[in-house]
């Protein structure tokens, strides 16, 4: 057995080479040579090395949303099941910002229902084996390390920090055999939406309800809302509502991002972006789906544009994204100590 596991893996090794992985997993041996005290690789070769994980990741996001056009569809849409939560087999916690929308875009091309995830030796640890020919999914931990010397060259933070992509491939439940997971039982949908009621409401961000369009207003600091009845569903209802305190969170006295763009311009576009992306992660969060309205059509175009123009958007996007995220979250911890 163990003989037939290490052939796996060699096996596996060369299927990573194959498919151009071992360009990315280059910059996790940078970072462990610098952790160890050895002088990592020149600003040159590490700056192609970040360019190659922004232009993967970015390429296999552009790609399934192409794919999806026609449906306006976009990675950060989803059904609110297993899928749309990717989490790691070993420790339990869910990916975070730009490997959510990798592990989605991934998940969604291949039709995968359930968004558990690990490296091929976390498989191989829980007694699961990779079948053969399976392709894996790239997910990037960004380092940050101390560095000695600094050259006009170097992305670093007053000459002592440098950023280095730690690539690792990860693959699905569904693409190994031997391992089955636990049952967890789904809350039943008036509770989760009960959730979603309360975790807008402890954002803190006025909402008037009764308009004929969604929007947010930065100078009332205020969300405006059609009423409930305007709404195809429940799952649509709250999406609009997450999306607009989504644009809140960004005001100059919460998370500060640029919220002057007009509609047409890269930095409306990114904006939106940002927040769908956002509405997303709650939204699975939550276990509600996250379905794509008839006006993101008009975005698909503008959205494509910025993530050719930019490889690096989409990563600022989803970093974004997960700060504001994470924001809410935080809001709910709060408005409980408040209330204790």
């Amino acid at each position: 057995m163990t003989r037939q596991k290490d052939r796996n893996s060699r096996r596996y090794g060369r299927l990573e080479r194959k498919t151009g992985v071992g360009r990315l997993v280059e910059g996790a041996r940078m970072a462990d040579a610098a952790d160890r005290g050895k002088t990592p690789t020149s600003s040159t070769s590490t700056s192609l090395e970040r360019a190659a994980v922004y232009s993967r990741v970015t390429a296999e996001i552009i790609a399934a949303i192409e794919q999806g056009t026609g449906e306006w569809r976009a990675p950060w849409f989803h059904d609110g099941t297993g899928n749309a939560r990717p989490t790691n087999i070993v420790s339990g916690k869910r990916y975070r910002g730009i490997n959510t929308l990798a592990l989605w875009a991934a998940g969604t091309a291949a039709g995968y229902s359930d968004g558990l995830w690990g490296t091929y030796k976390q498989w191989q640890d829980a007694g699961a084996q990779v079948r053969k020919g399976e392709r894996s999914t790239t997910v990037v931990l960004w380092r940050e390390i101390q560095v000695s010397g600094q050259s006009d060259n170097e992305d670093t933070d007053d000459g002592h920090q440098r950023m280095f992509a730690r690539a690792f491939c990860v693959l699905n439940i569904a693409q190994v055999d031997g391992y089955e997971r636990p049952v967890t039982p789904a809350l039943p949908e008036t509770e989760r939406l009960a959730r979603a009621e309360a975790l807008i409401a402890n954002l803190g961000v006025e909402t008037v309800f009764g308009g004929p369009q969604a929007h947010y207003r930065p100078s009332a600091d205020t969300v405006f809302m059609p009423s409930f009845p305007s709404f195809r569903d429940a799952a649509s209802f709250y999406g609009v509502w997450l999306h607009e305190n989504g644009h809140a969170s960004g005001a100059k006295h919460r998370l500060g991002r640029d919220l002057s763009g007009r509609f047409g311009s890269a930095a409306y576009a990114a904006e939106e972006c940002c927040v769908e992306i956002l509405s997303g992660l709650i939204l699975a969060d939550l276990g509600i789906a996250h379905h794509p309205r008839p006006d993101h059509a008009a975005y698909i175009a503008s959205w494509l544009k910025v993530l050719k123009e930019d490889p690096k958007a989409i990563f600022t996007a989803a970093r974004q994204a997960q700060q504001a995220a994470d924001w809410m979250h935080t809001r709910q911890i709060q408005s409980q100590e408040m209330a204790e």
